[in-house]
């Protein structure tokens, strides 16, 4: 549902913030009627210019009544008076107050012509010499320049932020150059999409070059199935969609494949025998994970040997014992300095892990923790009793000139830390990864923890299975059973399914329940009952913190959004004393669990005081306030940061009574409930059964039907994805530049 927006024209009448990187903006606007304080994203402005504004209304609960302009347009001023305050203001290098007012009382509303045209008749003013005359001109016509700019690209639909980031990357000839070629938008640093930029191009009076709308089509196909989880695709397998998407032959597709490889748009690397393509991030990403790799090979940190005595004095002192397993992982992290520690649940890795924490710590060294997300990191930081961050907040984001964000701690500016131990590594994507390892000091210990059986991470690559299918590194996986855990179903049950056997559907006294029912209607009455007042009256769970529900798919009756209208029906429904906003189709109410679905490195947050900025895909957290007046809503997350978004950015906000399996990795919950019942059948696969079920801790519960539940166990496929992390490391001929890195 749009929002409504007002309308309002004025005078600039003074700039009290600009901030030049971002383009934020806060000014006084004299309207007819009122004295108005105005916010939002403009090139520079100067008082005595006219704007016409769209935007909201707003209450600031410091600085009181705004207009937050959402769109603009603006004229040069007009009368003497304005001409007057655009120049007082030092807007035009060379004039003040003073010269303003004698060049105003002597040319009166031809100033600007003046100005521009005929700077020699300046010289008749006492005090402006010729060479005066010269530089002041060509300072207003810089400034009348910009100015024009900004208002020719607002022309192609692009918003004030995307403006100035056009006027920024491309200069004075932006909009020459958009004309010539709409499609370079689709590039770094603006990375607007593919179908935005044929929009514009339909709408020029000139078609761009063909060739120039082919490139961009490529390369929008090779981004489209980075989304879908591959860092590359066989060059095979790019001609057909590409035909198909840009209506050329197959030939002409060939050739402009050839020249962006020849430009280095895109790289071309043979592997599997086969020609395949990478974006230059992604190979630079893998590329560079996989060098990286190959130096803590083959320079392991100088380390003290691990005795067994040193383990059993952890033993003692636990009042455990480690089986063989576990302590050859102990050896092999401190000894060797690089370790992936992998099994599923009940096998032990929480334990390991904290005798090889302690084992580092009577080191003396620095260990550091990390994980992808903040209920992760949060959980890591319970069971081992160290603090842990997620690698974001770890790698500290900034943003470059263009708005665009990058870590602050990288090959030159490596984090401190001795040793870094990195949970649910499956979860990673190769680019996180890449950032990550490439910030590791020399001589850092690196850890990796994961469960290889669970989906692969939402984003691009498969590192967890890549770095063990390589076989270039150590890794241990605990396959053991303990004794405690086999008194839990979930326990017993993962691992039967991931072995391939039907799960123990029949138990009524555990912890692993399954609740048959016959239509996608029974399915979601029984969900909605589960989650909202059975669960909670006999064991007190709370649906917004304890109680999940995850989906196989987001679509049809039992799919995450269907069951989201209905959940928060049952546990959040209208109330006079809940606030609410309609937005994007739907109902954002105070009370609220919902999801971020996208990183927004932007978005700012508190934390007992600390600040911070970056909310991420998959935090979830509780709408405490909507703000009608000030057009925000806060979220308070899982890991207690508090967040206040604009309107706008609830574009990237999902309910999340349910959720999908996928949108789950990370993070665990008391008790899950899964509708196991219509699944689609790409879907009915055993890794994605097998991942549900490990995000439960004390209750997981199956409602459906068991045949949907036989299907998955006995599917292991695995949907395919195209990555080259694997053959990087295993490769003698892999190479890596890092002068030509751009990411």
């Amino acid at each position: 549902m749009k929002r409504e927006l007002f309308e309002l024209q004025g005078t600039v009448e003074e700039v009290v913030f600009h901030n030049d990187e971002t383009g934020f903006t806060v000014f006084d606007l004299v309207t007819e009627s009122e004295y108005v304080t105005v916010v939002g994203t403009f090139s520079d402005l100067a008082p005595g210019e006219e704007l016409s504004l769209k935007g909201s209304w707003n209450t600031h609960p410091t600085f009181g009544r705004q207009f937050r302009a959402e769109w603009y347009e603006r004229k040069m001023p007009s009368t003497a008076a304005e001409l007057y305050k655009y120049l007082a203001s030092g807007a035009v290098n060379g004039i003040r107050a003073k010269t303003a007012q004698k060049i105003i009382e002597r040319f009166g509303e031809d100033s600007f012509d003046v100005l521009e045209n005929y700077p020699e008749k300046l010289t008749q003013i006492k005090g402006i010499s010729p060479q005066k005359a010269e530089k002041i001109s060509k300072s207003f016509k810089e400034q009348f320049a910009v100015r024009q700019i900004m208002i020719s690209l607002e022309r192609f639909g692009l918003t004030p932020l995307e403006c100035l980031q056009v006027y920024k990357a491309f200069g004075a000839d932006a909009y020459e150059n958009i004309r010539s070629n709409p499609y370079m938008l689709c590039e770094d640093p603006i990375d607007m999409s593919f179908e935005r930029a044929e929009l514009i191009a339909d709408d020029l009076p000139e078609k761009p070059d063909i060739i120039l709308r082919q490139s961009a089509g490529i390369i929008y196909i090779l981004k489209h199935n980075l989304n879908n989880g591959h860092t590359c695709l066989p060059r095979r397998k790019i001609i057909l969609p590409a035909t198909q998407l840009l209506d050329s032959s197959c030939d002409d597709i060939e050739a402009v494949v050839d020249n962006l490889i020849k430009n280095k748009r895109l790289i071309s690397a043979h592997i599997y025998n086969e020609e395949f393509l990478f974006l230059p991030e992604s190979y630079y990403a893998e590329n560079g994970a996989a060098q990286k790799v190959e130096i803590v090979l083959n320079f392991p940190p100088a380390g003290v040997p691990t005795l067994l005595k040193d383990i059993e004095r952890i033993e003692q002192r636990e009042n455990i014992i480690y089986d063989d397993t576990q302590k050859s992982a102990i050896f092999q992290a401190v000894e060797k300095g690089l370790l992936i520690l992998t099994g599923g649940p009940g096998t032990g890795k929480t334990t390991t892990l904290n005798a090889i924490i302690k084992m580092f710590e009577t080191q003396g060294l620095k260990v550091v923790l990390t994980a992808p997300t903040g209920r992760a990191a949060k959980r890591m930081s319970e069971v081992s009793g160290k603090d842990a961050t997620t690698i974001h907040r770890l790698l500290i984001v900034d943003w470059d000139k263009y708005g665009k964000p990058y870590f602050v701690h990288n090959m030159t500016n490596p984090i401190d830390a001795d040793v870094l131990i990195v949970d649910e590594l499956s979860m990673v994507d190769v680019s996180l990864f890449y950032s990550l390892i490439k910030a590791l000091p020399l001589g850092c210990r690196l850890i990796m923890v994961g469960d290889s059986e669970q989906l692969p991470a939402v984003g691009a690559g498969a590192v967890l299975h890549d770095l063990i299918d390589s076989g270039r590194l150590p890794v241990v996986e605990l396959k053991k059973v303990f004794r405690q855990a086999l008194k839990s179903k979930i326990v017993t049950n993962a691992h039967d399914i991931v072995n391939g056997r039907l799960p123990d559907l029949t138990c009524k006294d555990n912890d692993f329940f399954f609740m048959k029912r016959n239509s996608n209607q029974t399915v979601v009455k029984t969900v909605v009952d589960l989650f909202s007042s059975r669960l909670p009256n006999a064991y007190g769970y709370s649906p917004l913190t304890d109680i999940q529900v995850l989906c196989p798919s987001r679509k049809g009756d039992c799919g995450s959004v269907s069951l989201n209208k209905a959940l928060q029906a049952a546990i959040n429904p209208p109330s006079p004393k809940k606030a609410e906003i309609a937005f994007n189709g739907k109902i954002f109410r105070v009370g609220d669990k919902v999801m971020q679905t996208k990183n927004n490195y932007q978005l700012l947050w508190k934390k007992d005081g600390e600040e911070g900025s970056g909310i991420f895909n998959g935090d979830i957290g509780i709408i405490t306030s909507v703000d009608d007046l000030d057009s925000t809503v806060t979220i308070e997350f899982d890991d207690e940061r508090v967040a206040v978004y604009p309107f706008s950015n609830l574009i990237e906000v999902e309910h999340a009574y349910a959720i999908t399996v996928h949108k789950s990795q990370g993070n665990e919950f008391d008790a899950v409930i899964m509708p196991v019942f219509s699944v689609p059948s790409k879907l009915c696969y055993r890794n994605l059964l097998y991942t549900a079920v490990t995000r439960a801790k004390k209750m997981m519960i199956l409602v459906g039907d068991e045949e949907v539940v036989r299907l998955m166990t006995e599917n292991n496929s695995k949907t395919k994805r195209y990555s080259a992390l694997k053959e990087f490391l295993c490769s003698e001929n892999s190479s890596y530049d890092e002068q030509e890195e751009n990411i």
